[in-house]
């Protein structure tokens, strides 16, 4: 190229680089993951001191329980990680299917239902047998937290939260006709899900109260379920109210730093020490100082839902991972509250601690949807 005078000028040619794309890092709960893997380990160890005598008395083997519960914590752990590897915002689109097939499920209970300890909660299909209201659990935290987040601005109405409640209310007859305790679970996760994603206040006194009339017309119209409150009123005076005195007896005898692991006494008297009454073995064989340690745990496993919950990158997320911290939560504390009889003596199990296959591995895959949760948390947004 040349200018006016003849002379030539070299044109220099810029070449803009495409910018490179920015990879998104996601943040995974490794804290969480943590925390629940040092409880698994604590109950399996605190199971096999409850259950060895048990175990040699009844199979001749003292590991016979904590064999059985290490593989059904072995499958937990493996279920767990493929929910958390999966993408959980998949599960909206299924979450009606999920809600009835549970609710199918317990329905199914009522006719073809298998009765242990005088009540039919079990469905049997060959050597597998599950309890279909653990399953329902799981399903009424999917449906609840889509249904928030496809209707959040519609919270702000009362008369659309008590038609929210009312959908929860078929799962909850049929869990009710056979398990109360589980039911009043469920109506809890219910209650605090939406409690929290609500902005109206005063309706929620009007439900609690609609659920304790319910609960008081069940337990009149249920024998067994009256003779509980009489038996939490005077344990001493009922011989079924011996799980609750020998369960007392325990948590008394173990003091502050408890009898030392394996040195047990109760443990042989105490009736499902290895299930619902697990909490008084540990008070009996660690003290108030283990059992402590313990609600610690669950309390730091509960902060870690939370956390996730407040830096979900959604509204369903974020509404899973508050159902599954009320799940654990009212678990821990009713569990707690029945061995130390401050409520009436009810089936409810010790998260990750009590033996038990099918409310194990169903809790252990709420816990990997939840880590799901955290893996699409994008680490610059904490």
């Amino acid at each position: 190229m040349e200018n006016q005078t003849g002379s030539k000028v070299e044109t220099i040619t810029y070449i803009r680089k495409p910018k490179r794309k920015t990879r998104t890092l996601y943040y995974f709960d490794y804290n969480l993951l943590i925390i629940l893997l040092i409880i698994l380990a604590f109950g399996l160890i605190m199971l096999y001191s409850v259950s060895s005598y048990m175990g040699s008395l009844m199979w001749n083997d003292p590991a016979y329980y904590v064999k059985r519960q290490a593989a059904f914590s072995f499958f937990g752990l493996i279920m767990m990680m493929v929910c958390a590897n999966l993408d959980y915002r998949k599960l909206k689109k299924y979450y009606r299917v999920l809600y009835w097939f549970a609710a199918i499920l317990c329905f199914a209970v009522l006719i073809v239902g298998k009765s242990l300890n005088g009540s039919a909660r079990w469905i049997k299909i060959g050597p597998i047998s599950f309890q279909p209201s653990e399953i329902a659990k799981i399903a009424i935290i999917i449906y609840l937290a889509a249904a928030i987040a496809d209707n959040y601005q519609y919270l702000a109405n009362e008369k659309n939260i008590f038609k929210l409640f009312l959908r929860a209310v078929p799962i909850l007859f049929f869990v009710a006709i056979t398990n109360l305790s589980t039911a009043i679970i469920i109506a809890g996760i219910a209650y605090l899900m939406i409690f929290v994603a609500s902005r109206k206040n005063k309706i929620f006194v009007w439900i609690m109260g609609l659920g304790l009339a319910a609960g008081v017309l069940l337990i009149a119209f249920g024998g067994y379920r009256s003779e509980r409150i009489d038996i939490w009123r005077n344990p001493e005076s009922h011989e079924k109210g011996l799980q609750t005195l020998q369960g007392l007896y325990a948590i008394g005898s173990g003091g502050l730093f408890g009898k030392g692991l394996g040195n047990s006494m109760q443990k042989a008297i105490v009736p499902e020490a290895s299930n619902d009454m697990i909490f008084s073995i540990i008070c009996e064989e660690l003290g108030i100082i283990g059992a402590i340690g313990l609600i610690i745990l669950y309390i730091l496993l509960l902060w870690r839902c939370i956390f996730i919950a407040q830096h979900a990158s959604d509204m369903f997320g974020s509404y899973i991972a508050i159902g599954v911290c009320s799940h654990i939560a009212l678990q821990v504390i009713l569990n707690i509250a029945v061995v130390t009889n401050t409520i009436p003596t009810t089936g409810i199990t010790l998260p990750f601690v009590s033996y038990g296959g099918s409310a194990l591995v169903i809790t252990m895959i709420e816990m990997g949807i939840v880590l799901s949760v955290s893996h699409k948390i994008p680490v610059d947004s904490l």
